[in-house]
């Protein structure tokens, strides 16, 4: 009998739950924040900083983490960064301060650098071109689908056990991936649908193409949004409607992360839906970038939305829209590179993104708690568009005259 599905979507899906832990450890301490920001007397620009202690280090490590990992190979690497993070995670339910705070965040994000680029690494090595943007989408599924359970996980946990055990909690689950992982292997191997990397086969040439610099600084622009209801939806929440945290967290914060994987889908599908209708690769990932981009000027009606439920359901319209975006950004390395140098293409992009929330996030808080969400809505709303005008004015332009 012919198995529902092919081989190779099961390697995906194993990565994707990769993915789900790599969410669940980060997010924790989103839907934490009131809880230590009370205990520690912290404020909005404090929580900020603390998102960029661990978006500076994913930054930095993101590039050795790709090289890493196409060096050593996608099962090694993958095992090593996953370990390592999820004791991070546990560690962080032990610290007495922000210093040690700070810390722990430096040191998950130093592992988890290695998160999304092991994922791009496992889409172009089991995937074909075509299906690469709806691996994005299923991928997405296991970043909503760690998005949601923190917040739900951790407020079961926190109000029976304490907060300290949330931490321990969501650490110890990432420990039981790499069997999981190992059973996988054998029987998907080491990938068939691997396609050659069409331009240049060395980091080296990788890192000195300008259409790499094109997607990192495009993708900056992009996943604006993205970041803003990533770690800010439970505080926006709770300052603009007067809700506890707990309120926040179980009525609220775990809606948004369903439509991102709905978007994820609709990303992925869009894409496949273009070629189909004559479209090449890159045609499908401008109009479906394009289109998202024009969309999210809408984010900047989400604070003058007057109830929670109202809110909430704009928060999910503008994160299913940049997720759709996201899907085709970052299949967009896969296309252009390849699955040799997938690892380290990718990664250069998370990098990217990793330097913009260490910039992004204390921006964010400060701008909270002296002028309210509206600004920083306004500002994402339209950011995305001139990262998608950059793509078109370099990337898009250089694909099409290739």
């Amino acid at each position: 009998m012919r198995p529902l599905l092919p081989a190779r979507w099961l390697a995906v899906g194993a990565f994707t739950l990769f993915t789900a832990l790599n969410y669940l450890d980060r997010q924790t301490l989103a839907a934490l924040a009131p809880r230590l920001k009370a205990e520690f007397q912290l404020t909005n620009e404090d929580y900020g900083w603390l998102q960029s202690a661990f978006y500076l280090v994913y930054a930095l490590c993101a590039p050795f983490a790709g090289l890493f990992i196409d060096r050593v190979g996608l099962s090694a690497g993958a095992m090593v960064s996953i370990v390592v993070w999820s004791l991070a995670a546990v560690a962080t339910g032990l610290v007495d301060g922000f210093a040690g705070l700070f810390a722990c965040r430096m040191l998950l994000g130093a592992a988890e650098a290695g998160g999304i680029p092991a994922f791009g690494k496992a889409s172009a090595t089991y995937l074909h071109p075509r299906e690469r943007a709806l691996g994005t989408g299923v991928n997405q599924l296991g970043l909503s689908l760690g998005s949601m359970a923190a917040p739900l996980l951790a407020v079961y946990v926190a109000e029976r056990f304490g907060w300290r055990a949330a931490f321990a909690v969501a650490g110890g689950l990432g420990l039981f991936w790499a069997p999981l992982w190992r059973g996988v292997h054998r029987r998907v191997g080491e990938g068939t649908a691997i396609s050659p990397a069409p331009h240049a086969s060395g980091a080296g040439e990788v890192a000195r193409d300008a259409r790499l610099w094109a997607l990192v600084a495009g993708n900056i622009l992009i996943m604006t949004v993205y970041s803003l209801w990533t770690n800010w939806t439970t505080i926006f929440l709770v300052q603009q409607y007067h809700l506890t945290a707990a309120e926040a967290n179980q009525r609220y914060a775990w809606i948004p992360p369903i439509f991102a994987a709905l978007g994820g889908l609709f990303g992925g599908w869009m894409a496949l839906y273009l070629m189909k209708r004559g479209a090449t690769v890159m045609q499908a990932r401008d109009r479906s970038i394009l289109a998202g981009c024009l969309a999210l000027l809408a984010t900047m009606a989400v604070p003058l939305m007057r109830e929670p439920g109202w809110a909430i359901a704009t928060v999910s319209a503008s994160f299913f829209l940049s997720v759709a975006v996201s899907a085709n950004m970052y299949a967009l390395p896969q296309d252009i590179f390849g699955a040799k140098r997938a690892a380290f293409a990718v990664s250069a992009i998370t990098s990217g993104y990793g330097l913009m929330l260490t910039f992004f996030s204390p921006l964010v808080g400060f701008l909270v708690d002296d002028f309210g969400f509206l600004p920083v809505c306004m500002l994402s709303s339209v950011l995305p568009l001139a990262g998608w005008a950059l793509m078109k004015a370099t990337t898009f332009r250089a694909e099409a005259a290739a």
